[in-house]
């Protein structure tokens, strides 16, 4: 039995890795959250100690390895821009480190974050959950097979959201790395992972709740669409009452695969817990190519764009393309 604490328990994503930490047969120790709505943890790990203040979860960990309490692994759940200093975080307490995407916002915190897995023998991994997906990895084994071959591929990928997105830290550009990072970055680590290196790539459309653009990539010519606003879903899916879509079609041949999510954070847990998982060479190219969509300027729709790239704009809800604050710096 391994132990371990998780930070940002209060976040969406942070049941699923409670559960993975419980359905590996593993114990959580501590969490920490600044919200403290985390009754959650009830359902996991009732005896788990809580903080919502840094100073002294710090304490709590320096209080139980005195004791003789080893921590093996911090689970980080936080928002995206705390991202890398909780890693450093974990890896300076003696831990191997297992974080959310994005791993980091930026192409150059990797550098960092591998100096110090090398200074401390530590190991930093990330949840790539759709290389785990069987329809991705059949996808992937027929692309293998025909070296050579470019496919032609539209990426769908629409999750609703609502106002309440705009008023979080995810609505913030400068926190989140906006729509590409923050519900796109799985996608194109996905597409990276199945059709090799970009070659090029081109922004047409970077608002608030949507984003839209064409890449090449060594087997593949893409057109992908992301968005967060429930008007751009297709009707069919409306009418089943759904507010998420995703879809990948490949040379017409459609790949939907908007079910099959809810266990993958488990089967990743278990290949990490095996010696196995994703690190940060691994998920380096999507930061890369999401950092490169985020400082693009976008060009305009044009006949290379998606069809979902054509709906009309629709207004930021607060008045604003961006909430009011100053940038932040990394």
């Amino acid at each position: 039995m391994k132990n371990f604490v998780l930070i940002g328990a209060a976040g969406y994503i942070a049941p699923r890795h409670m559960q993975a930490i419980r359905d590996t047969g593993n114990n959580l120790v501590a969490a920490l959250d600044k919200n403290d709505s985390v009754g959650v943890i009830d359902s996991y790990f009732p005896d788990a100690a809580f903080f919502t203040e840094f100073e002294r979860f710090d304490r709590h960990l320096e209080k139980l390895k005195r004791e003789g309490t080893t921590i093996d692994y911090v689970s980080v759940c936080s928002p995206n821009y705390f991202h890398d200093a909780h890693i450093r975080f974990g890896l300076r307490h003696g831990a191997d480190v297992i974080c959310e995407k994005p791993l980091v916002l930026n192409p150059w915190n990797l550098d960092a974050l591998s100096t110090i897995e090398n200074e401390t023998s530590r190991k930093v991994y990330t949840i790539l959950q759709l290389r785990l997906l069987p329809g991705l990895l059949a996808l992937k084994r027929k692309v293998a097979a025909n070296p050579g071959r470019v496919y032609d591929v539209d990426l769908s990928y629409l999750t609703s959201r609502g106002n309440w997105y705009y008023a979080s830290w995810k609505g913030n550009k400068e926190k989140s790395g906006g729509i590409a990072t923050n519900i796109g970055i799985h996608f194109f680590d996905m597409l990276n992972w199945i059709f090799g290196p970009v070659h090029f790539s081109e922004v047409h459309l970077h608002t608030h709740d949507r984003a839209a653009g064409y890449m090449e990539l060594e087997q593949a010519r893409v057109r992908w669409f992301l968005s967060i606003n429930y008007e751009t879903i297709p009707e069919t899916v409306k009418m089943n009452g759904a507010r998420t879509f995703r879809s990948i079609t490949v040379d017409g041949e459609e790949l939907e695969f908007s079910t099959g999510f809810t266990d993958l954070h488990t089967l990743s847990y278990e290949s990490i817990l095996q010696g196995n998982g994703f690190g940060l060479h691994d998920a380096s190219e999507a930061i890369r190519i999401v950092y490169d969509i985020r400082n693009a300027q976008p060009n305009g729709v044009n006949g290379k764009s998606h069809g979902l790239a054509y709906l009309p704009l629709s207004p930021h809800p607060f008045g604003m393309e961006e909430m009011a604050e100053p940038p932040l710096f990394f």
